[in-house]
Order: structure tokens, then C-alpha cells, then sequence
């Protein structure tokens, strides 16, 4: 398990040690962040109060680009605007400060960087995303932008746990028909009334080191959204909230 550095009393958001010893500025939010809400919301998902807390981060949250996240695979690469970027699930970019922004509360958002290329990618991964190969698509989108997959760090957000995420169909149909039955035994463990824990940790984690990642440069904190609803939000628990993982290139 990897630690996680807090920011704020409460803390207000994290940072992955390291993606900071490297030099990326990121950060990864909780509850007390003040000031964001939906990429769906009409108006900016980031009030001035987040855009100046996420300042202490190093990111200026005047350039950031989003996107509508529809649970898909499809890429967006942002140039040297911000805003929304499409409906898409993965944002990559090789523009210096410009931050990329993933939305979440309970899936997996995942930060992909190349600082040699000067590469990187941020990616909404649930398990539709997982089905449908997000993590991979962010592996070829950083490796489109120059990125080599054995440079790649990769850090997985807080997000909901093996041990409260209870599936059933269509979950069960989706992955075995993508995975096969093998890899689906080997991420879940059996609930009851034929439901199932699934451990969408471990499978994208094995995902991405099938991509070309090295699993040591893989930061997980296996901090569980569900678990933790004083700190983090939870969709599944009934948290209207969201919270946000972004990064910009140095």
C-alpha cells in the first residue's frame, strides 16, 4: 500500500509522494475541498474557493480542462485550451501548466506521466471504463504523445474498494466476456445472492502492467471511498459530491 501526503487540517486534498519527488504538480481531493462540484453542472465544476486551494498545489485551475465523463474509453487531447474537452473518459496533453481534471466518487481516476516525453494522461476508470479498456486507452494516448510505458508513473486516486464493491448483473456478463471467466475469479470474491465483491484495484492495476507499466512505478493508496465518508465521497453510499484528481505538466 502507498502512503498519501494530506494537505489541510481537515485535509483537503492529497498528494502521491512519488509523483511530488518526480516534480508533477497534482492533487486529489476530499470532502472538505471547498468549491467543486459535477463536470455535468452548466457552470465552471471549480468555484474561486477550489481554484485557490488547488493553487498551493502549483495548478492553476484558469487553464484546466475537463470533460464531460460518459463511463467510456474514447480519448481527448487538450492543446493549450482549457474547458470542456469533449464526452470522453481520458484527457492526455503535452502542454506545460496546462491541468487536466478527472471527476469521481467511488471509480478509479488515474494519472499517467512521462516526464521525459513531457506525457501525460488522466483517465475516469469504473467498471464499465474497465470493460471497455480505459486504462489501456490511456497508456496508448500518453505512448501517442511520446511516453514510453516503462517510464509511465501511474497513480490510482481513492476510490471504492474490494471490500464494499457489491456487483451483479450486467457487471458479471461484461467482464467475463471481455476478460474471460479466469481473470473474473481471480478480482472478485463471492457475496451473497449471487453477487460479488469486485476489486477493480487489482485489474487495473494488472491492466496497465499488461499495457507496459512497471507495477512498481504504480501508486495505489488503497484508500476506499465507501469506507471513509468523514474524508471522501461515495456515490454508492449516496454522496452527491465529487471529488477531483488533477495534474499539469511541469
Amino acid at each position: 500500500m502507498t502512503s498519501l501526503t494530506p494537505h489541510g487540517e481537515p485535509p483537503r486534498y492529497f498528494t502521491f509522494p512519488a509523483l511530488t519527488a518526480a516534480g508533477l504538480p497534482h492533487a486529489s481531493t476530499t470532502r472538505h475541498c471547498p468549491g467543486v462540484t459535477s463536470p455535468s453542472e452548466p457552470t465552471s465544476p471549480f468555484t474561486p474557493g477550489a481554484r485557490e486551494t488547488l493553487a498551493a498545489a502549483g495548478l492553476d485551475l484558469s487553464r484546466v480542462a475537463y470533460a464531460r465523463q460518459v463511463h467510456g474509453a474514447d480519448v481527448a487531447h487538450a492543446l493549450t485550451r482549457g474547458g470542456v474537452a469533449g464526452a470522453v473518459d481520458v484527457l492526455s496533453t503535452t502542454a506545460r501548466g496546462m491541468p487536466l481534471a478527472i471527476f469521481s466518487a467511488d471509480c478509479l481516476a488515474v494519472t499517467l506521466w512521462d516526464a521525459e516525453a513531457g506525457a501525460l494522461a488522466l483517465a475516469h476508470v469504473g467498471w464499465r471504463g474497465t470493460a471497455k479498456g480505459a486504462a489501456k486507452a490511456a497508456v496508448r494516448a500518453a505512448t501517442g504523445l511520446g511516453a514510453r510505458p516503462a517510464r509511465l508513473r501511474a497513480a490510482i486516486a481513492p476510490s471504492i474498494g474490494p471490500c464494499c464493491y457489491v456487483v451483479g448483473e450486467p457487471v458479471i456478463g461484461d467482464f467475463t466476456q471481455a476478460f474471460g471467466h479466469a481473470r473474473w475469479e481471480r478480482w472478485t470474491r463471492a457475496a451473497s445472492n449471487g453477487r460479488v465483491m469486485l476489486d477493480l484495484w487489482t485489474a487495473n492495476e494488472e491492466l496497465l502492467a499488461e499495457a507496459g507499466v512497471d507495477p512498481a512505478r504504480i501508486e495505489n493508496p488503497r484508500l476506499c471511498t465507501a469506507c471513509h465518508p468523514e474524508l471522501l465521497y461515495s456515490y454508492r453510499k449516496g454522496n452527491r459530491g465529487r471529488l477531483v484528481t488533477v495534474a499539469a505538466l511541469p
